[in-house]
C-alpha cells in the first residue's frame, strides 16, 4: 500500500505558512513505514526541533482504478478515519529554501499516525464534516470538509490521472489551519463529528 497527501487543499493554512494557494493539488507521499497505529506513542525524532501535527480527514482505498472519473470516484473508497501528517518544518523550510523535495520532512517513521476506519456510510454528508484536534484538552485545528479548496471526488480522480490507485492505498487529503509544534508529553486527540478517533502522546 502507499499514503498520498493532499498538501495545501484549506486555503487558511496555505496562507499560515505563507504558501500560495494552489490552482490544482499539490501532491506527495510517504512510506508505509510512516503509518503508527492503534493510538500508539509518536516518539519525537531527535533529528528535528520543530515538528508540526496536521490533522486530516483519510480516505481508504477499496478497489483499483486508473483514470478514474469524479463521478464514479465515491465507487473507490468506502470508509474514513482521521490521520496526522506529521512534519519537521524546520526540515521543510531548509528544502522549501532550495528548491528542494521536501520527503525528509514529511516521510519520516511513524509520521502518519491513522485511528480505526469508520464505514462512510455513517455519515450524512461526507461535503460537510467536522473534525477537530485537541492538544493537551485545548483545539488548535479545527476543519470542515466543506472548506476543502478540492473535494475528495477530485482528489482521487486528479490522483489517478497519473498513479494507479489500489485496494489498501490511503489518501490524506490535507489539514486546515492552526498547524503547530509539538513536545515532548503533548496529549493529541482528534474528533470526527465529535467521536473521539485518535488519543495518544509525544515522547
Amino acid at each position: 500500500m502507499k499514503i498520498i497527501a493532499i498538501g495545501r487543499n484549506y486555503a487558511e493554512h496555505a496562507k499560515e505558512l505563507n504558501n500560495p494557494v494552489p490552482g490544482v493539488p499539490v501532491i506527495f507521499m510517504k512510506p508505509d513505514t510512516a503509518l503508527l497505529r492503534e493510538n500508539k506513542a509518536f516518539y519525537h525524532p531527535d533529528f528535528s526541533e520543530d515538528i508540526h501535527h496536521e490533522i486530516e480527514v483519510v480516505l481508504k482505498i477499496s478497489k483499483e482504478g486508473k483514470n478514474i472519473s469524479e463521478k464514479f470516484a465515491p465507487n473507490y473508497f468506502e470508509e474514513i478515519a482521521l490521520g496526522v501528517d506529521f512534519t519537521a518544518r524546520d526540515i521543510q523550510a531548509r528544502h522549501k529554501e532550495k528548491g528542494l523535495p521536501w520527503e525528509l520532512a514529511k516521510s519520516f517513521d511513524n509520521s502518519a499516525p491513522v485511528s480505526v476506519f469508520v464505514p462512510k456510510s455513517k455519515f450524512a454528508d461526507l461535503k460537510n464534516l467536522n473534525f477537530r484536534l485537541d492538544v493537551n484538552g485545548e483545539t488548535r485545528q479545527q476543519g470542515n470538509t466543506s472548506y476543502m479548496l478540492f473535494s475528495f471526488e477530485y482528489i482521487i480522480a486528479f490522483v489517478s490521472k497519473y498513479i494507479t490507485l489500489k485496494k489498501g492505498d490511503l489518501i490524506f487529503t490535507g489539514t486546515p489551519a492552526g498547524v503547530a509544534k509539538v513536545s515532548i508529553g503533548d496529549r493529541l486527540e482528534g474528533y470526527l463529528e465529535d467521536e473521539k478517533m485518535l488519543d495518544f502522546y509525544v515522547k
